[in-house]
């Protein structure tokens, strides 16, 4: 990922103290008291590479409370996959929040409404696929383990400069592939962010994101249990998530 990208998304972010880090088997979360409430951000779990006995994927594992909110965004810059989601999961803790600015609106039912009758592009394989193929004008999904009826993500040079709607799983921010895809995008589409490791700050809509679909966790400690015992986000949902849109002011 370009440094800049990141470094533009953390700028002028305020330190937390970080009272909790959960690496769970599909998310990580982070609980900071941050200006004066205690928030919890999230984060998909990427999963580590090489095996049990190598060198730690976690080096800090047991000491990573006693680091700051702004240290444990900093290991978003480490080489092992699973700190790039601690850094992405403190990161989304310590953004400053605007709930006047939240719309409450599910991203299937965003990308339906604006995707029918157009071209859409979906980057990463969401639950939603079946029905939303149904509801626009042509989907055409971007995975890197495709699924039968998917292109593999490579083909996002050729499919998204043709395509009105590019919705990109949040999940390009941790696996630092998202200003590339952002590159390939038309100026005139319509470009959406989402997934529950989106951060809901209005610095991405100067990289070329109008739509931000996100998540912000409501029961703290509900969610840290299932996120520790495995959840998946349906679960993680259950426990305790709402989800949250942020759109460019500008964007009608």
């Amino acid at each position: 990922m370009n440094p800049k990208f990141f470094e533009d998304l953390i700028a002028g972010l305020p330190d937390g103290e970080v009272r909790d880090v959960r690496i769970g088997l599909h998310w990580t979360a982070v609980v900071a008291w941050v200006e004066g409430e205690l928030r919890c951000g999230l984060a998909s779990t990427q999963k580590p590479g090489g095996h049990s006995h190598d060198e730690p994927n976690v080096p800090q594992a047991g000491d990573l409370q006693g680091c700051s909110g702004r240290e444990l965004v900093d290991l978003f810059y480490s080489d092992q996959p699973v700190l790039t989601s601690v850094g992405m999961a403190a990161l989304n803790a310590l953004l400053p929040r605007t709930p006047e600015k939240w719309i409450d609106a599910n991203a299937e039912e965003t990308l339906a409404q604006r995707g029918r009758g157009r071209q859409v592009a979906l980057i990463g394989h969401f639950p939603f696929v079946p029905r939303l193929r149904e509801k626009v004008g042509e989907l055409t999904v971007l995975e890197l383990d495709p699924r039968e009826g998917d292109m593999p993500a490579e083909a996002a040079a050729q499919v998204l400069p043709k395509v009105d709607i590019v919705a990109i799983t949040s999940m390009t921010l941790v696996n630092r592939t998202l200003p590339d895809l952002l590159k390939f995008c038309s100026a005139q589409a319509f470009v959406m962010l989402l997934g529950p490791t989106t951060p809901l700050s209005p610095r991405l809509f100067e990289h070329g994101i109008d739509w931000l679909s996100g998540s912000v966790v409501t029961e703290i400690e509900p969610v840290l249990r299932v996120v520790s015992q495995g959840g998946n986000f349906r679960q993680v949902h259950r426990a305790g998530v709402r989800l949250v849109n942020l759109k460019r002011e500008d964007f009608e």
